[in-house]
């Protein structure tokens, strides 16, 4: 493994890290569920009720607040349509659908590791 070397006698929470980079952006408890049943989704495009119905044992305070997370970090979109009651939908962004094919070899590693 050439291209990933870890810090020799540093603290690697005080160097540039690229995987505590990426479990400081989706690390948390509910953002990679939030990801993967978006990811899943027909047209990868999922509404608030239905992420609220999906993401089990979620409160809608934690929902609203990792959402808003992952829209800010730039993996969802977040479109609001004018309707009563209003709809809001998310979908992946661009830097969402890059992190699939990622998060895919993970579950296939971890797959292989549970049996």
């Amino acid at each position: 493994m050439d291209t990933m070397s870890l810090p020799k006698g540093e603290n690697i929470y005080e160097t540039k890290c690229p995987i505590l980079y990426a479990m400081e952006l989706i690390g948390q408890k509910w953002k990679l569920p939030i990801l993967w049943y978006i990811a899943d989704a027909e047209n990868q495009t999922l509404r608030y009720r239905e992420l609220e119905r999906k993401v089990v044992g979620i409160t809608a305070t934690m929902l609203t607040k990792c959402l808003r997370e992952l829209e800010k970090d730039g993996f969802i979109i977040r479109t609001q349509y004018n309707t009563i009651p209003p709809t809001v939908e998310y979908s992946l962004a661009e830097r969402g659908k890059t992190l699939i094919p990622a998060l895919e070899s993970v579950y296939q590693w971890a797959e292989e590791q549970m049996q």
